[in-house]
């Protein structure tokens, strides 16, 4: 279902785009400037990225692997994981492989089509991100405030069903206000100060003021952004009661340490997307936009993998075993 997902729908999207777009623009391409800096502090950025990218693939992957061969994490919350890690590793490719090439490159340039495919892959993972994090918020919540019900609710076919639902509902949101945007005319200039393409940097250079359609499409992410969050806030304010009403001290230790991982995880995503997509920040500097974007493109990923296995025992086992470090009994 994924590979239908990620090629069919992009490919139907790239050619209603195209039939469309040629007499309503004017600009065939845009310029990513990126971070401008001096050569030498280039070469430093792509080298820093590149690691980033290389381990973000490494950790995301592992533990993907390690959910997919270790028959102990066969389990809701381990499979949703397993997902989650899969779709780090589809979201940071979307912006991370071009920023590079971005970097060495003297033109900078990418095509109409390219950018706009670029903007529906990176929101569409991004809204899939912010569903699986709300389902493992509800996950976390049956495990705790409903424990003798969590088995017969939390189903391996109610387990895949919730999977499914994020990757279609994800990649099926943004079509609508993409397309909207691709209509506005460009007729120059076609450089857009970020190293992605970004619907701010993108209506700023639009020919004529559209504000119903960024109007629309604020509001679109805002929905977006806080429909999950609230739902994550509902299932940890149950939780937290919950806990609290658990009379032993390590009880709640240990109720509190499954949740962690997640909560750091979505403080880290949210924290920095809703300073992007909330609400409009034109006036804010464009190095500022570029810094917070990468830290929930680029970095938020390579963190995911470290905060969900430092403490969990089964998963270290699991990654051990996957990554060949276990060593052999004598």
């Amino acid at each position: 279902m994924l590979r239908i997902v990620h090629f069919l729908i992009p490919s139907v999207f790239l050619t209603a785009l195209g039939s469309q777009n040629k007499t309503r623009h004017f600009v065939s391409e845009f310029i990513l400037l990126g971070f401008s800096a001096q050569k030498e502090m280039q070469s430093f950025f792509f080298s820093m990225i590149l690691i980033l990218y290389f381990l973000t693939l490494l950790g995301n992957g592992a533990i993907a692997c390690a959910v997919r061969w270790d028959r102990r994490l066969h389990t809701p919350m381990y499979i949703i994981l397993g997902n989650f890690s899969f779709l780090e590793i589809w979201y940071v490719s979307s912006t991370v492989p071009n920023m590079l090439f971005n970097i060495l490159s003297e033109t900078k340039t990418i095509s109409f089509s390219g950018c706009f495919l670029q903007f529906y892959l990176f929101f569409s993972l991004g809204t899939t991100e912010c569903f699986f994090l709300s389902i493992m918020a509800y996950d976390r919540y049956l495990a705790i405030c409903r424990p003798l019900h969590y088995p017969s609710i939390m189903t391996g076919k109610f387990c895949v069903i919730l999977i499914c639902v994020c990757w279609v509902g994800g990649f099926l949101c943004y079509p609508v206000p993409i397309i909207l945007i691709s209509q506005l005319p460009f007729c120059g200039p076609n450089i857009i100060d970020h190293y992605l393409c970004d619907p701010g940097p993108l209506f700023a250079l639009a020919c004529v003021p559209a504000p119903s359609i960024k109007l629309m499409c604020y509001t679109f992410n805002s929905m977006i952004i806080f429909g999950p969050f609230l739902s994550i806030l509902g299932s940890y304010t149950l939780v937290l009661r919950a806990v609290l009403r658990i009379p032993s001290g390590a009880g709640r230790k240990k109720a509190f340490s499954t949740c962690g991982s997640h909560l750091m995880v979505v403080s880290l995503f949210y924290g920095t997307l809703m300073v992007m997509y909330v609400s409009p920040t034109s006036g804010s500097p464009a190095r500022m936009h570029k810094v917070v974007t990468l830290i929930y493109s680029a970095v938020t990923p390579f963190l995911n993998p470290l905060i969900y296995s430092l403490r969990n025992k089964d998963m270290k086992a699991a990654l051990k075993k996957v990554l060949g470090l276990t060593t052999s009994p004598t």
